[in-house]
């Protein structure tokens, strides 16, 4: 407050930087702080100074550049960065002159303010150098500093790579005019005694990897024999940069023949980095082993973000969504969760295996056997590490060593080291899709009970560690889980008292994906009266402001949608505070608008959050959510939220229109003709989760409203064409969009059908690759009715369509009536001798399938 107060008077700066850079009778830190709150006058007032006040503080910092004491430099250094940054480098003409005359001072303190300043102008204005606005000082800049790539002093040489690295990234032209001198200048820094100089060097190279790989080729055996080294470096922080190396070069074509040589070498120096160093441990608190009754610290809570509901169609190809985020598990030390050589190392090793897959296992097998058996526990873990971070790239390999594997690490998750339960937790569940595939009894049982255990460990970390893996597990195993259920049930539930916070949180997500994987298996009195009053319990403490409602809202979601009718008991309060919870925020949204000063935004997830548990609700519970829609003013809310500026929110609330839609549409027919018109306008595949869910409900309006339809097609035809007809559009979106048209020509195949030609290609190719469903189903009918109305628009696409037809395993009787009347018709019209012809350009399979199910 006094601070403000001071503000108002126009010299007060003036004495501030005097503070700064004249009273040196202060002591460093006094002066410094006064030079800092001058910086965050700088950037809240800059424009307001009286333009004395300007040139005297511009004056006085280019004169305190050299300052004797390094603080003051630095503080400077900030404070003229500040400066020019607030748009003032042109404003400032002489300063980057001045700065470049005073690198050649004698005075070493002179030179190293002057870098010191520089160094902050390149991060933070690079554009700005290499602009028109100020006739590129890059190119006197760029050859300045690789003079000083060479100077006697590390800090200056450390300095003098970091400005020039700043513009590697963007292909600064000016440096790439100098590149081969750069490139000389860093391989004759590579082996400087000081590890900022090292760090540095190897972050160039890092970068030039990604930009300049042609300029690096020729050097490639040595700058490979570089990094091996530096990623041992005895400074952690110049090992780390140089590791980065192995994730970069991962990406790069040439990787396998640069890399294959070196192999042998590389791969022990990447397991060794995975080793836990003293330091790490006793971060960790790795000796001590029960924390369990130790309440959770709230700042080592990370945030949660909330996933919107996004509706999919399920494919015939049994893995579900090819797109899952892979969770690379290798955040096994949260509370650390920097980056460090560790994981770094892990990550490195991880997409090596995905590049050379087997071809890694001779060089790692013998590793893994004399590190995965060691005696010391902080070996024996890496090797546990490094055989989680092999299992994708290297399935096929190593499924002949699981057999000897699995069980000797199922053994592991009883060690006496938590450290090592914890990592053991997640290899096993990087290998849980062999578990799963193999007789229950060989794997699946002695895991899934030794984990269960691990899930009430004494342990926090492994608590954690164990309930992320099976989460993993319940993922792979889905209703192979079923037998089971029970026991993993008690367990879960037990957990429940014994948790504290941060882990309650990863407990919902085991018991949303358990419901998500076991579906309706869950609806039994048992299991409800097991499962449901902990949930309830922590549902009635909670508040409605209390972020933990979104784990909760998001498996309660879930367990609603697996225990259909079962859940009826409990949905009446759940539905309420869900449209409570809505309401809350949009008026705390229009109280925002209306008066931002007095009302803060809100804090829209608990919205989306509670849109998606009315989803879940109106899916689980069908027309039983009837009773309950009548009773609440959730058609006018979601009037608004489809509305919302926020495009998550406007995603979750058409989500719950399609599944309103579905579950009791008599609610939704009065709002259609203020819905439509909202769909149609958010048909727009920038925001491809918003225009999917957008596509969908359409879709499901269309088949429940029927003929009535007419009147939107133009509202939305048009736009789906296009989204169908659009280069990389994802698969998603492209089979939601098939199906909508679909649909749209069922009910209105007069409408449609003269556009057939703009859409049929891609709508068949779309459509060729899902399992046969009600969706599926619709939209078939639709497409024969349109080829009936508009037999033409089909001529040219003819195949397409035929090989649609034979993806379908089973069509129902009268689906499957229609397309026989199609091909045979169109074998007709053409005559035998043109079909014949016609017919030898099908794949050999489709031409088998069509002649077995239809007779053509």
């Amino acid at each position: 407050h006094k601070l403000e107060e001071l503000n108002k008077f126009p010299d007060f700066n003036n004495y501030l930087i005097f503070v700064l850079t004249k009273l040196t009778s202060e002591d460093e830190p006094t002066r410094s702080l006064s030079g800092l709150i001058l910086k965050n006058n700088v950037k809240a007032h800059f424009h307001k100074f009286l333009p004395v006040v300007t040139e005297f503080i511009k004056q006085e910092c280019l004169s305190a550049v050299g300052d004797p004491s390094p603080l003051i430099r630095a503080t400077v250094g900030i404070l003229i960065t500040t400066i020019a940054s607030k748009g003032e480098l042109t404003a400032w003409p002489e300063l980057l002159p001045a700065l470049c005359s005073m690198l050649d001072s004698q005075d070493y303190n002179v030179c190293e303010g002057s870098f010191g300043a520089l160094q902050k102008i390149c991060e933070d204005s690079a554009e700005l150098l290499d602009s028109d606005a100020l006739n590129r000082p890059l190119n006197v800049l760029i050859p300045k500093f690789l003079q000083f790539f060479r100077h006697s002093s590390p800090k200056i040489r450390s300095h003098a790579i970091a400005c020039v690295n700043q513009f590697i990234i963007t292909r600064t032209q000016a440096l790439m005019i100098h590149i081969d001198s750069f490139l000389e200048n860093l391989f004759h820094l590579a082996s400087d005694d000081d590890p900022e100089v090292r760090k540095n060097v190897c972050r160039a190279l890092v970068m030039l990897l990604e930009v300049r790989m042609d300029r690096l080729i020729p050097h490639m055996h040595n700058i490979i024999e570089y990094m091996l080294m530096r990623t041992q470096d005895p400074d952690e922080g110049v090992a780390l940069e140089a590791c980065e190396f192995w994730l970069s070069l991962a990406e790069q074509p040439i990787c396998k023949e640069a890399l294959s040589p070196h192999l042998t070498r590389l791969v022990p120096i990447l397991v060794r980095g995975m080793k836990y160093s003293e330091i790490d441990v006793i971060l960790l608190k790795g000796d001590v082993e029960e924390d369990e009754m130790i309440p959770d610290r709230e700042e080592d809570i990370r945030p949660r973000f909330h996933k919107s509901r996004t509706h999919t169609i399920k494919h015939s190809e049994e893995n579900g969504d090819e797109e899952e985020e892979e969770d690379d598990g290798m955040d096994d030390d949260s509370s650390l969760s920097d980056w460090n050589l560790r994981k770094c190392s892990a990550a490195a090793l991880d997409v090596l295996a995905n590049v050379f897959r087997e071809e890694l296992l001779p060089v790692l097998v013998p590793i893994l056997k004399e590190t995965l058996f060691h005696q010391e526990w902080e070996i024996k873990e890496s090797g546990i590490l490094a055989l989680g971070a092999i299992a994708e790239g290297c399935m096929t390999g190593m499924i002949p060593h699981l057999t000897e594997l699995i069980p000797y690490l199922i053994n592991c998750l009883s060690d006496k080291k938590a450290l090592v339960r914890a990592i053991t937790c997640w290899t096993l569940s990087r290998y849980s899709h062999w578990v799963v595939s193999q007789p229950h009894d060989n794997y699946l049982k002695p895991l899934m009970t030794e984990l269960l255990k691990r899930v009430l460990d004494g342990n926090k970390r492994v608590q954690e560690a164990a309930c992320s893996a099976f989460a993993t597990l319940e993922e792979e195993a889905c209703t192979e889980l079923v037998p089971y259920l029970g026991f993993i049930l008690e367990t879960l539930v037990f957990a429940f008292s014994k948790y504290q916070h941060k882990n309650l949180l990863i407990l919902y997500d085991a018991i949303g994906t358990l419901a998500d994987s076991v579906g309706h298996h869950l609806n039994k009195v048992d299991y409800i009266n097991l499962l449901m009053p902990p949930l309830i319990q922590k549902w009635n403490i909670l508040k409605d402001e209390d972020k933990d409602l979104f784990p909760l809202l998001e498996c309660l979601s879930s367990v609603a949608t697996a225990l259909q009718s079962g859940f009826l008991p409990y949905c009446e309060p759940v539905y309420r505070r869900c449209v409570s919870l809505v309401e809350q925020t949009l008026n705390q949204h229009i109280a925002n608008t209306q008066n931002p000063e007095q009302f803060e935004a809100p804090d829209k997830d608990f919205m989306i959050v509670a849109l998606d548990l009315l989803s879940g609700l109106a899916e689980g519970l069908d027309g039983h959510i009837e009773k309950l829609v009548i009773n609440s003013n959730i058609m006018q809310l979601l009037y608004q939220c489809m509305q919302d500026p926020m495009p998550e929110v406007r995603q979750s609330s058409f989500a719950l229109l399609g599944d309103l839609t579905k579950a009791c549409f008599q609610h939704v027919l009065p709002c259609i003709s203020d819905f439509l018109p909202i769909l149609g306008q958010n048909l727009n595949p920038e925001f491809i989760s918003v225009c999917n869910n957008a596509t969908w409900a359409i879709g499901e309006i269309s088949v429940k409203l029927g003929h009535d339809t007419r009147p939107y097609i133009p509202l939305v035809l048009s736009q789906l064409i296009v989204i169908i007809n659009k280069p990389n559009t994802p698969k998603t979106l492209l089979e939601n969009t098939a199906i909508t048209i679909g649909r749209l020509g069922y009910v209105c195949p007069h409408d449609v059908a003269p556009l057939l030609q703009q859409f049929v290609r891609q709508w068949c190719t779309s459509l060729r690759n899902i399992r046969d469903n009600d969706e599926k189903d619709s939209a078939f009918r639709g497409m024969c009715q349109m080829i009936t109305v508009n037999p033409a628009g089909v001529v040219q696409d003819f195949i397409f369509f035929c090989d649609a037809v034979a993806s379908w395993m089973n069509p129902k009787d009268d689906l499957k009536e229609m397309f026989n009347k199609i091909l045979h018709g169109f074998k007709n019209q053409v005559g035998e001798e043109n079909w014949k012809r016609f017919s030898d350009q099908f794949p050999p399979q489709l031409k088998e399938r069509l002649a077995g199910m239809y007779g053509v």
